[in-house]
């Protein structure tokens, strides 16, 4: 997983959580771009990663869900000339979105933890048929969070006091 942003930073974490407390096995490694220049090659520009550098941080072969901010074009055309920019998956703004909270502005774009897990699972063949019941019971979290805003106007306390529950190894 990558992201670049603070609330798709903590949201990512978020999905994080999910799946390390519902799929303990799968390994994931999270990717914090600060410096959106260091998607492109040096080449292309100065703060530009190595080809070798950047393929040991997003691997040439497994899928990347990358959550961000702004417009998913962009990360897109910054990793076009990347070996593994077929298998980048970005998920960011689609001017979705009404007055409401904040996390449910992150739903109804796409890019909250929820959608951030499933799609971890969807890009997973071999979690396909495992993990049904995990996806499931994300998507029954979303509707609840529907049903919660709607009736109490704010987010539900579990995603509004959320933290990570690690420490700062991540452990």
């Amino acid at each position: 997983m990558a992201c670049a942003g603070d609330v798709p930073t903590l949201e990512t974490l978020a999905a994080v959580d999910l799946l390390r407390q519902s799929l303990p096995d799968l390994k994931i490694r999270v990717v914090n771009v600060v410096d959106l220049m260091t998607l492109q090659s040096k080449e292309q520009h100065p703060h530009g990663l190595p080809d070798s550098d950047f393929d040991s941080l997003f691997s040439c072969d497994k899928p990347v869900i990358f959550a961000y901010h702004g417009y998913p074009y962009l990360i897109h055309r910054l990793t076009y000339s990347r070996s593994n920019h077929a298998n980048m998956h970005v998920h960011g703004f689609e001017e979705e979105g009404t007055t409401t909270t904040p996390f449910d502005m992150v739903v109804l774009n796409g890019l909250d933890r929820f959608h951030l897990a499933i799609e971890v699972i969807e890009r997973l063949p071999h979690l396909s048929v495992a993990a049904a019941p995990v996806k499931q019971r994300f998507r029954d979290k979303l509707i609840e969070h529907t049903h919660y805003v709607r009736e109490h106007g704010e987010d539900m306390p579990e995603i509004r006091d959320w933290t990570w529950p690690y420490g700062a190894k991540g452990k």
